[in-house]
């Protein structure tokens, strides 16, 4: 299996390598993890949607798994555009984990504490939006890196807090240095954050065989419905773009936003509907706050 060379990836591909091999009754060893650098991974000095945005994260493993190299792909679903290769597909899904943002900093317990003129330190336009949303007087700064660089940053002072995901530090066990766990209704995820997608060859039935054994239908669902709202909304990493997805038996309840970058402008839709119906909900929310927004909206990020 390939995967990025992070602590954070390489846990999961540990959790995904430990799954199947409970799956199907075979030593863990079996499963070969092959790390592989991403174009995301060496561009540090720049904010992503700088660079070429989220297939930064992910080019270079499918170019891997295309080529035969690797049989399948361990990703943070929240990493994956949402356009494929024709070849490929995102074929199994581990349970999600928690997928709400978290606080952290040395300075203060809770984002509302914060001084008037504290520095925030983060590169996601969405994250970015709606600090600036809730906290029109906080400065915010682009620091990057994995999470103990982003860590580490706060301790050197390069910012007051900083906000991460929480799925991100449980898997690294590091779920205590939150200082405070963000509403989601007022501090809604990325789509697809706390999810690991598995992505593998349409043709190869051996390896969609040995993923399908440990697919969470749910998990599915919920970002079906994400990604279907980020298809018709960019979905780059240009765009302040939130949306989440709750399912609850046979139905499932959906939001989605869009933010202008300064925070003073939030678009929404709100559905419910059948978990059958996941994608097209996510699709017809996103038609909502299109409308909404109107297409002045979007010139904003034209040519980004």
């Amino acid at each position: 299996m390939g995967t990025r060379g992070s602590p954070l990836a390489l846990a999961q591909a540990h959790e995904v390598r430990q799954r199947l091999a409970d799956a199907h009754g075979l030593a863990a060893e079996r499963f070969a993890i092959r790390v592989i650098k991403t174009s995301g991974d060496a561009i540090q000095d720049r904010p992503l949607y700088e660079a070429g945005g989220k297939g930064l994260f992910t080019k270079e493993i499918e170019i891997a798994l295309l080529a035969g190299e690797i049989d399948l792909a361990v990703h943070s679903a929240k990493d994956v555009p949402t356009f494929l290769p024709d070849d490929l597909w995102l074929s199994s899904w581990l349970p999600r984990e928690d997928p709400r943002d978290v606080f952290l900093s040395l300075k203060a317990t809770a984002l509302a504490d914060l001084p008037a003129g504290a520095v925030v330190g983060s590169s996601s336009p969405r994250r970015r939006a709606l600090i600036a949303r809730l906290r029109p007087d906080l400065k915010l700064a682009s620091i990057r890196g994995n999470v103990e660089t982003r860590m580490r940053k706060l301790e050197n002072g390069e910012a007051d807090a900083t906000i991460l995901a929480l799925a991100g530090l449980k898997r690294l066990g590091l779920q205590g240095k939150a200082n405070e766990i963000l509403d989601p209704h007022t501090f809604l995820p990325a789509a697809g954050q706390g999810a690991i997608a598995i992505e593998t060859r349409r043709a190869d039935e051996r390896a969609n065989a040995l993923v399908a054994a440990i697919d969470d239908r749910d998990t599915e669902v919920a970002v079906a419905a994400e990604r279907g709202f980020l298809a018709l909304l960019d979905g780059s990493c240009r765009t302040p773009i939130a949306a989440h997805c709750i399912v609850e038996g046979e139905r499932i309840r959906f939001r989605g936003m869009i933010i202008t970058p300064d925070g003073r402008e939030a678009f929404e839709a709100a559905r419910e509907g059948a978990r059958g119906e996941a994608a097209a909900l996510g699709a017809d929310a996103a038609q909502e706050v299109r409308a909404q927004a109107g297409e002045k909206f979007f010139t904003l990020f034209a040519g980004a």
